[in-house]
């Protein structure tokens, strides 16, 4: 089984910079306090990584 992480939104896209915004589009979050299961890849995690004031990483399974 591959490993996943669960990813939720903390934080508000209104006045950041486009590229956080499509940062939270790719992953999936669009709204305060939603939750997404993700699978752990590098790719995923330095995307959550570039903006850790708008998501917090609440899981990791597998």
């Amino acid at each position: 089984m591959a490993k996943t992480i669960v990813v939720k939104q903390i934080g508000s896209p209104i006045r950041r910079p486009a590229k956080q915004r499509a940062t939270l589009v790719g992953l999936g979050l669009n709204k305060m306090h939603k939750t997404r299961e993700l699978e752990d890849t590098p790719s995923v995690r330095g995307m959550v990584e570039s903006i850790p004031h708008l998501v917090q990483i609440i899981e990791e399974r597998g």
